[in-house]
C-alpha cells in the first residue's frame, strides 16, 4: 500500500502495557471491519520492562492493516514516544491515544473524522466526565491555566493528551530535537487552528495510571521553561518588589531614628527580612539555573529518544 494512500494513522505510546495489550489490539481489530480508508497503527514502546515489545511483536503478525512497532532504548516519557511515532507515521491525519483503552479507538477514529471535516490544523478533545483520579485532574487543570497564561491558549481550549494533527503540522513540529518535548507547546507554536470534540472517557480497565505526581511536575516544567521566558520576567518583577520593600522599609526606619528618636532591638525583624530576601535570591537563581541547565543538555546533545529497533508489517513503500 503506497505511503501516500494512507488517510488516517493511530499512534499509541506503550509502557509496560502488560495484559492491556491483547484487548488494545483487539479493539483496534474490531473498528477495522468498519474502517473504509486506509489506515495504519503505530506503536511505540517506551522502555517497558515487562516484555511488552516481544508480545506486540508476536501479536501483529497477522495484524489487518500496516503496523510500525518502535522499541525505545529506555523511558523518554510520553511527549517524546509520541514525538517519534509522529515521525514514523504516514497518514494524512494522525491521532494519539494512551494504552489504557480508557480513550475507545472508536472514539479516536471519531475525532480523525472531525479532523478532516473542520479544515483545522489540531482537533483536541475534552470530556464530560474525566475518569482520572482527582490529583491528576488538577494537575491537568493547572497545567492548562499555566498553558493560557504563558502561551497565549485560547482559553475555550482544554490542552488534553488525546488529539489528532494533520500531516502539515506534525511536518512542522517533527524537527524539534530538545530533550525536554512538550506537544502542547509545540503545537500552540506552530498553529492557531484549533478545534475541539467532546468524547467518551472510559475507566481504565486495569492497573494503575503510569503518571506519578513527580512525572507530572517534570512534565508542567517542560512547559514552564522550555516555551515561555515568562519566570524570568516574573523573578524580575519579584526582584523589583523586594527591592522597593527594603528601600520602603530602610525609610521607615531611618523616619524614626530622626523624627521619633527610637531605638529598636530588631532582631527578629531583621532575621525576618533577611530570610524573605534571602528566599527570593535562591528562587530566582533556581529559575535561571534551569534554563542553564535545560541549554547545557541540550546543546551538549542529550537525545530526545534513541530508537532501538524497529518492526514493520506490511512494510509501506517510502
Amino acid at each position: 500500500m503506497p505511503a501516500a494512500a494512507i488517510e488516517f494513522s493511530f499512534v499509541v505510546p506503550l509502557h509496560n502495557t502488560g495484559e492491556l495489550l491483547r484487548p488494545l489490539l483487539g479493539a483496534f481489530r474490531a473498528e477495522a471491519m468498519t474502517m473504509r480508508e486506509p489506515w495504519e497503527l503505530v506503536l511505540v514502546d517506551d522502555g517497558s520492562t515487562d516484555g511488552t515489545f516481544s508480545e506486540a511483536r508476536r501479536l501483529i503478525g497477522d495484524f489487518p492493516a500496516p503496523v510500525t512497532l518502535v522499541e525505545l532504548a529506555r523511558n523518554y516519557g510520553e511527549h517524546a514516544a509520541v514525538l517519534e511515532g509522529w515521525r514514523r507515521s504516514s497518514g494524512r491525519f494522525v491521532v494519539n491515544l494512551d494504552d489504557d483503552l480508557q480513550n475507545p479507538v472508536s472514539e479516536a477514529r471519531r475525532l480523525l473524522e472531525h479532523l478532516r471535516s473542520s479544515g483545522t490544523e489540531v482537533a483536541y478533545s475534552y470530556y464530560e466526565d474525566k475518569k482520572h483520579s482527582w490529583w491528576r485532574n488538577a494537575g491537568s487543570r493547572l497545567a492548562n491555566v499555566c498553558a493560557t497564561f504563558l502561551l497565549e491558549k485560547p482559553r475555550d481550549l482544554y490542552l488534553s493528551s488525546f488529539r489528532a494533527v494533520r500531516r502539515e503540522l506534525i511536518e512542522r513540529v517533527a524537527g524539534h530535537r530538545s530533550p525536554f518535548p512538550h506537544l502542547d507547546g509545540l503545537i500552540l507554536g506552530a498553529t492557531n487552528r484549533f478545534t475541539r470534540l467532546k468524547v467518551a472517557h472510559e475507566p481504565r480497565r486495569s492497573g494503575h495510571s503510569g503518571y506519578t505526581l513527580r512525572k507530572l511536575l517534570r512534565l508542567a516544567c517542560g512547559l514552564l521553561f522550555g516555551f515561555s521566558v515568562m519566570p524570568l520576567r516574573l523573578a524580575s518583577v519579584l526582584g523589583l518588589v523586594m527591592c522597593v520593600a527594603g528601600l520602603m522599609l530602610l525609610g521607615m526606619v531611618a523616619a524614626e531614628v530622626v523624627f521619633a528618636e527610637a531605638r529598636h532591638e530588631g532582631w527578629p525583624s531583621l532575621m525576618g527580612a533577611l530570610a524573605i530576601f534571602s528566599g527570593a535570591q535562591l528562587l530566582m537563581l533556581g529559575l535561571i539555573g534551569e534554563y542553564v541547565g535545560r541549554a547545557f543538555l541540550t546543546v551538549g546533545g542529550r537525545p530526545q529518544a534513541i530508537v532501538r529497533d524497529v518492526v514493520m508489517t506490511r512494510e509501506v513503500p517510502a
